[in-house]
């Protein structure tokens, strides 16, 4: 498990760093590259955690709505809602991401 995390680790840095690459006449926009490459990790850490949230949410739902069926509305409510919040964070970090551009 130890050797399959270090693996993932090692190609993900590798892969990502042509993010950090810079042209030699290209010093001052730094701070850009460096911009541009946090507000990717942030994209990509706010969509996994928001589909972790959504995982959640669904499966507590669906385990709440088979103990009370009677209560189905009012479950079904509070999933959507909670979903709809859910996704506008991935959709803020996205936004977030364009403007770092």
């Amino acid at each position: 498990m130890i050797k399959k995390l270090v693996f993932l680790a090692t190609t993900l840095m590798i892969l990502a760093s042509p993010i950090f690459a810079q042209t030699a006449g290209d010093a001052a926009k730094s701070s850009d590259n460096w911009r541009k490459g946090l507000a990717y990790i942030a994209m990509g850490i706010a969509s996994g955690l928001c589909g972790l949230g959504q995982a959640k949410a669904v499966a507590s739902s669906a385990e709440a709505m088979a103990r009370n069926p009677g209560a189905q509305a009012g479950i079904r409510f509070a999933l959507i809602l909670g979903l709809v919040l859910i996704e506008s964070l991935a959709l803020y970090t996205l936004v977030i991401t364009f403007i770092a551009q």
